[in-house]
Parts: structure tokens; sequence; C-alpha cells
């Protein structure tokens, strides 16, 4: 007996090519309004305090001068410290602070172990001595922070005007017998050189920088 064959067809007609794309396309959307896309990385807010400051990081401006910004790095906290050192410091103000201790600007770069042709490059407005070189610059800073606070702490008369930048500018040029006849400037191109530097600095509290 031949099979009985219907004219009518199924309850549910097969969708055609169109109807599955705008099917699937219906089903993504009301998807990605409840859950995100997989594969993306969405990170988490933190509160590092590394990130918290570095929108608050010291930058030397020439217009403020450079002992405005010697203040700056003397009265900056440890994380502030930490963010100069891994930035480095602008070559304009190894430029600039040159001139406050009235020293060639090329003796500077050589006490700091600098090239000369990068010299020329990193006094360029917006160009930065990092690295060795950076943190020898941060290490002449720290000897000027350590030396004003001999002047403020002296109550000799002489004390009261005294122009300490200029004082050290002078003073690391000249042979120390702490030192072995040495000049400080050839001790500031490492972090223990500038230690070195820093305990001799430490010894003359008693007013011996006159």
């Amino acid at each position: 007996m031949a099979p009985v064959t219907s004219k009518h067809p199924p309850a549910t007609k097969r969708a055609s090519g169109k109807g599955t794309k705008a099917m699937a396309a219906t089903a993504l959307s009301q998807t990605g309004r409840s859950r995100k896309p997989t594969g993306e990385f969405h990170p988490a807010k933190t509160s590092s305090p590394v990130v918290a400051t570095r929108g608050l990081t010291l930058a030397y401006k020439r217009s403020q001068g450079v002992d405005a910004y010697l203040k700056q790095v003397h009265e900056a906290t440890p994380v502030q410290m930490v963010e100069i050192e891994r930035l480095g410091v602008a070559g304009t103000f190894i430029t600039d602070l040159s001139k406050r201790m009235e020293l060639p600007s090329s003796r500077v770069f050589a006490m700091l172990r600098i090239p000369p042709a990068t010299a020329a490059r990193k006094s360029a407005a917006g160009a930065v001595v990092d690295g060795r070189a950076g943190l020898a610059a941060i290490g002449m800073i720290k000897l000027l922070g350590i030396a004003q606070d001999i002047v403020q702490d002296s109550t000799a008369v002489e004390a009261r005007n005294f122009d300490t930048v200029k004082w050290l500018g002078q003073w690391i040029e000249r042979p120390q017998p702490a030192l072995g006849g040495s000049k400080p400037a050839d001790y500031l191109d490492t972090p223990t050189g500038v230690e070195i530097v820093s305990k001799l600095l430490g010894a003359m509290r008693s007013g011996a920088y006159l």
C-alpha cells in the first residue's frame, strides 16, 4: 500500500536565508545588551599611589626659574622623587642651572658624563636627560638641597644673603683634602659618589662652608 502524502505543508515552515540572518542579528543585539562581548579586557580601577600622583609629577618651568624648581624637588615626597628619577630631568634645567652656578654648561654636562653631541641635543627644549646621567643630575640637586639647609641653619651674618647655588658651583670644582685632592665634581656621576660628597657637605654644618 503506497504511503499517504499530505497536500498541506508542515505547521512550521523552514525559514528562508534572509529570515535566518534577521533572526541571528536580533539575537546578537539582545545578547550584546545583557553581556559584554568576550575577548575584551576591561581593567578594574586601582588606587595605586604611583598612578594617582603621576599628574602631580614635578616638571621644570623656565618661567619660574631654577631656584623654584630646586625648592620643589627638595620638598618633594618620596613617591614624587621616584617619578622624577624614572622620567629624568629636563636638559634646559641643566643648562639654566649651569648659568646659576656660573659654570660653563659643557662643564656641567661633562660632570654628568654626557657626551658633547648628546649634551647639545638634550639642551634643546623638550629634551630629557634620563638614565644614569639623569640620576647624576638629581644627585646634584640633592647636594644643593643639603647646602641650602646648612645655610638656613647657620646663625652667621654672612648666611643671610648667601648665594648657595653659586657657592656650590665653585666648591665642587675645588680639590678637597678629604677626597685625596680630587674635586667633588669628579664624583657626581654615580649614586655612591654623590653620597660621598653629601657626607662631606654634611660635615660643614659648623660654618666652615664660608
